[in-house]
């Protein structure tokens, strides 16, 4: 009870303090065309390596890097083995006649 006691007494102090009831929401950027914001976990040290390759690059955004990443590995996936091998094959054998 009277923690309830003083948890009424500490929202009176503050609705004395500060009044929002004026207040207005913050500009919400809104998400390009084609994008969809998500939040995800990634493990610390993969998100640290996408950030100091931005660092390194001399700005950039790191979300963007990981999209890059992203993009490219499914293009590596849509291209089967058999064409891979095809490939390789044909430089191989143009490099050696």
């Amino acid at each position: 009870m009277k923690a309830d006691m003083k948890t009424k007494t500490m929202k009176d102090s503050m609705k004395k303090e500060y009044d929002f009831g004026k207040g207005k929401r913050g500009a919400v950027i809104p998400v390009p065309q084609g994008k969809t914001r998500v939040t995800i976990r990634l493990d610390d040290d993969v998100l640290e390596w996408f950030k100091a390759q931005v660092d390194a690059a001399g700005g950039g955004n790191y979300q963007t890097l990981i999209n890059r990443a992203l993009r490219q590995y499914i293009e590596q996936q849509s291209v089967s083995l058999e064409d891979t091998l095809r490939r390789v094959l044909r430089e191989e054998l143009r490099g050696a006649g």
